[in-house]
């Protein structure tokens, strides 16, 4: 059975919180430690208090198994040790490093782990990506979620993935001015991709409304586009692409723009997690099992921070590893549930193949002659496309890690978030490999940057 010390889940997003009411209702009180102030995620951010803007009108189709995730979470509060606006910054062996929303750092033990970090916007930079005025998709939806604002009256939507004519359908419904869609993918990849989408048919039902409900509203499509340029300087003034052999421009106030999501994976990292290379993420993932369980023994991994699969997987996956670590404690569990959790799983899955054959990387146009060499990569550091070409020519670079050692590249504020996976393709490139090859950045503490002054105190749980 568990030991004095208490199981903690980092992240209350759909796994993390499925996770908690599936220990709580075992009988357990786990810790729930999240960074945003209020439970259910990226994909079911809540508004400030005082936010009148019904849940039909921040999440759409989605408000429902919003509601029902935020009810829940209101529910097993008083059975769970709660603590919102609280950042992980550090992860050990057998404890957790923690900074408190008024800067207070702390240390927590924990029985079991169990890692629901969700995920952030992959981003391929192009020329301009850095004028005021761009923003991820991510980040244009949270201010349409959280702030019940948009990035300004003219907005193109440009990337890849199903995120991308999302949040362009949401913005247009809110009001705003939708100069267009600029897709990296082709119609033929999604037509390639149907018997996948077939897997997810409410999924698919949704994203073909989106499509249709854009063009129904004069929203111009554009698919197959290479990303030229944003235009402007004190501000985004329009965005240029190239599409059907020649180059083209609209005018607009902001840009918005990803390519899919990328796993948050440092704190796996730090507590020493076997990482693979997926294909299907293009990206090194913490390996697991399908239920929850990583390399290391009561170390649990659910969610999209250990692979993006969306937000219906996450629950899924979030109370399969709970009843995984309830087995692991010498609780019994219900294996006919486990099974059909596991059977859901492999079916989302098989979508999830589908969805990324529908959105392909533009992985020839990133670490490709496309990128100039003047192009900054790294806005943290300021380093250029051609600092680490020269580096992979000059001096023989052929790892990521002493890529970075030479070069600074991940050694800034986000530590590689943004430029990690662009980095890693053009090193590959440079050397004519894949990017699964040239190995991946590794994870350093704090994760995120921390206050030059903290306050130190034991942790009394």
């Amino acid at each position: 059975m568990m030991n004095s010390l208490s199981p903690v889940i980092v992240g209350a997003g759909p796994a993390g919180i499925r996770a908690a009411a599936t220990l709580v209702a075992a009988g357990l009180k786990p810790v729930v430690v999240d960074e945003a102030i209020k439970a259910g995620g990226q994909i079911y951010r809540q508004p400030p208090d005082g936010f009148t803007r019904p849940k039909s009108s921040l999440y759409g189709f989605e408000s429902r198994k919003a509601d029902r995730l935020h009810r829940l979470f209101e529910a097993i509060q008083p059975q769970i040790d709660y603590r919102p606006g609280t950042l992980v910054w550090n992860a050990g062996a057998n404890h957790l490093d923690l900074m408190a929303p008024d800067g207070t750092a702390s240390s927590l033990g924990f029985s079991h782990l169990l890692l629901a970090t969700g995920a952030t916007d992959r981003i391929q930079p192009f020329a301009g990506w850095l004028t005021p005025g761009v923003f991820t998709l991510g980040a244009a939806q949270i201010a349409l979620k959280f702030q019940g604002s948009i990035l300004g009256p003219r907005v193109a939507f440009a990337g890849t993935g199903p995120l991308l004519y999302l949040v362009a359908y949401q913005y247009a419904k809110a009001g705003a001015d939708v100069v267009g869609v600029f897709d990296t993918a082709r119609f033929a990849d999604k037509l390639a991709a149907l018997p996948g989408l077939l897997h997810g048919v409410g999924h698919l039902a949704k994203g073909m409304y989106y499509v249709a409900w854009l063009r129904a509203h004069g929203v111009p499509l554009h698919g197959g586009i290479v990303p030229l340029r944003v235009e402007g300087e004190g501000r985004v003034q329009g965005f240029a692409w190239q599409g059907s052999g020649r180059a083209r421009r609209v005018d607009c106030d902001a840009v918005a723009f990803g390519l899919g999501l990328r796993s948050e994976t440092q704190l796996a990292d730090l507590l020493g997690c076997r990482f693979a290379y997926d294909d299907l993420n293009r990206a090194w993932l913490p390996e697991r099992n399908l239920s929850g369980r990583s390399s290391l023994p009561h170390v649990f991994l659910a969610g999209d921070g250990a692979g993006i699969a969306g937000a219906d997987a996450a629950e899924l996956a979030g109370e399969r590893a709970a009843l995984a670590l309830l087995e692991d404690a010498g609780h019994l569990v219900d294996r006919r549930r486990i099974a059909l959790l596991e059977r859901r799983l492999q079916r989302i899955a098989k979508f999830r193949h589908g969805l990324e054959r529908a959105f392909p990387l533009p992985l020839a146009d990133w670490g490709g002659a496309a990128l100039a060499d003047d192009l900054v990569l790294c806005r943290c550091e300021a380093i250029t496309v051609g600092s680490l070409r020269q580096a992979a020519c000059d001096l023989g670079v052929t790892e990521l890690n002493r890529l970075k050692a030479l070069t600074r590249i991940g050694m800034g504020r986000c530590q590689g978030r943004i430029c990690g996976a662009a980095a890693s393709a053009i090193l590959a490139a440079e050397l004519g490999q894949q990017p699964g090859t040239v190995g991946r950045l590794r994870g350093q503490a704090p994760v995120k940057p921390l206050p030059v002054v903290t306050v130190s105190h034991e942790d009394a749980a």
